[in-house]
């Protein structure tokens, strides 16, 4: 099950893959002609390599959800666990800074938890490799947490780590955990990375996108959208009661 992780870390743990799939004109137009039709703003941006290269086309979707802005790009990958291109969004909500909640695929939680253990064990790696990734740090600052109302199929493939487990309790609700387990018939196997949180008052996420398929787009936009709406509705409202 982890095979498919455990040969990006082994291949090259300090690159980042730049093996991103064309963007074809047919794909930009569909992709702009759905953000119209949804009233998002759809831009094409160009990718450059780290040496400033010329590395295929990407696209930038913009909108907003109960009146915030945010915004999704599909562009070179930011971590060295996805290959590819990666698809991320942004949104800052406003909600206090105190909520930190991290969602995960279990495969790699379990990856990045391997590539941590074996890296504090060998000192030598640890202080040639600085720049290890933010996922990790997460792992040794926040504990998973779970609930009665989450099926096991939702446990078998999303890990959940958060400060405080009141808070994911109130922002990952039933209609947030039905979205992350709806994925469409082309959509990703729980191998591929696929990170959702709300952290510093800000929702992101981040996943590997390895090619352009809209209903997959689609799917992330509802998830990402009932995310947002879930935060502004339960989550500030249950952490402003509960501090006061």
């Amino acid at each position: 099950m982890f095979e498919r992780l455990k040969k990006i870390f082994s291949a090259a743990p300090s690159g980042v893959s730049n093996s991103a799939s064309a963007l074809t004109r047919q794909d930009s137009q569909l992709l702009a002609d759905w953000a119209q039709q949804q009233g998002f703003a759809y831009t094409d941006q160009p990718m450059q390599d780290a040496k400033g290269k010329p590395a295929g086309e990407g696209f930038v979707v913009k909108g907003r959800t109960q009146g915030k802005p945010w915004q999704m790009e599909c562009g070179l990958p930011s971590r060295d666990f996805i290959q590819g291109q990666e698809l991320r969004g942004r949104c800052d909500l406003g909600v206090l800074d105190a909520v930190s909640v991290v969602l995960m695929n279990r495969p790699l939680k379990v990856a990045l938890e391997k590539r941590a253990y074996s890296l504090y064990t060998d000192s030598l790696q640890t202080m040639v490799d600085p720049q290890l990734p933010e996922e990790m740090r997460w792992l040794a600052v926040y504990q998973e947490v779970g609930w009665a109302s989450l099926p096991n199929m939702f446990l078998d493939r999303y890990a959940v780590l958060a400060s405080k487990r009141e808070h994911a309790v109130s922002w990952l609700n039933a209609d947030v955990a039905q979205a992350l387990m709806s994925w469409p018939p082309s959509g990703p196997s729980s191998e591929v990375p696929f990170i959702l949180m709300l952290l510093r008052g800000k929702c992101y996420f981040r996943m590997e996108y390895p090619q352009v398929e809209l209903a997959n787009l689609q799917h992330v936009a509802k998830i990402y959208s009932v995310a947002c709406e879930s935060a502004l509705r339960n989550v500030a409202q249950s952490t402003a009661t509960g501090s006061s």
